[in-house]
């Protein structure tokens, strides 16, 4: 069900929230009848759902794997999660076929037998728990750390240009906290090369000038493509910062106090400008 694919977070989403809320209510429906007494159908209309979600949620996973599979070093994390996910829907499978076993001799000569086979539900129904967190926590795992899906889930190669763009700066910024300097600067250098005319890509390779090649008149020079007074309140504050920054870098650092304190004009109590003030004094 290839249509399936781009749905896949959606319904994952409505697994975790219907079967963990279905497998809660199932053990409270045993607390006894009065004011509880909706958790027993709320449990079995919840499990039964939510297993049907489970069902759409592992084709729609199987769907989308290819391209995520196909990045180096993320197929055994894409394994691990179909594992789970296939594992946590075989097991609400038969928690579904339970609750339906107990629904069917509710008015029947086994009607005894029910809580028994709601006592077997809820039991599975802890087991399936487990696997759905397990299922769940792989997948955070390859999301978050093989950006399983991420820039290519919707298909429009924009989105792969915007991860290719966060990929760059989030390497650059580790590479900076390392002291790789000028590994930092090359990446930014990548990223100003690729986005040319993106006003934030200019400004972040005006911090990379000041920051990574300690480089003031550079800044400033690049500096030159804003306006002396953005029409943004907060390109007037980056820009200023920076300025500030650069005139410090450039040595001169009375020229970046005189536009600090002329910013503290319109941006009062400004933690930023008055950490820089204090560095200047």
């Amino acid at each position: 069900m290839p249509a399936l694919a781009p749905l896949h977070p959606e319904i994952v989403h409505f697994v975790i929230a219907l079967l963990f809320c279905g497998v809660v209510f199932r053990w409270l429906s045993f607390v006894g009848s009065g004011r509880l007494g909706f958790m027993g159908p709320a449990a079995a209309v919840l499990l039964l759902i939510g297993t049907a979600a489970a069902v759409l949620a592992v084709q729609s996973g199987l769907a989308a794997h290819g391209p995520v599979e196909r990045v180096p070093g993320a197929r055994a994390a894409v394994q691990d999660h179909e594992e789970w996910g296939t594992r946590t829907r075989n097991i609400f499978l038969a928690v579904a076929l339970l609750e339906i076993v107990a629904l069917a001799v509710r008015r029947s000569p086994y009607a005894k037998y029910q809580r028994t086979v709601l006592v077997a539900s809820g039991l599975a129904g802890l087991a399936g728990a487990y696997a759905l967190y397990q299922a769940g926590d792989k997948g955070g795992d390859l999301v978050y750390g093989y950006a399983g899906g991420v820039g290519i889930r919707s298909g429009d190669p924009a989105d792969i240009g915007h991860l290719l763009m966060a990929g760059l700066y989030h390497q650059a910024m580790a590479d900076r906290r390392a002291g790789k300097a000028t590994d930092a600067a090359q990446l930014i250098g990548e990223l100003a090369q690729r986005y040319p005319d993106d006003t934030a890509v200019r400004l972040l390779t005006v911090e990379s000038l000041i920051v990574d090649r300690h480089d003031g008149k550079g800044a400033l020079a690049a500096l030159k493509w804003f306006p002396a007074t953005p029409d943004s309140r907060f390109l007037r504050l980056r820009v200023g910062l920076l300025r500030a920054d650069a005139l410090a870098a450039a040595g001169a650092p009375d020229s970046a106090r005189l536009l600090l304190q002329g910013m503290s004009a319109e941006f009062s109590n400004n933690e930023a400008i008055r950490d820089r003030l204090a560095k200047l004094r």
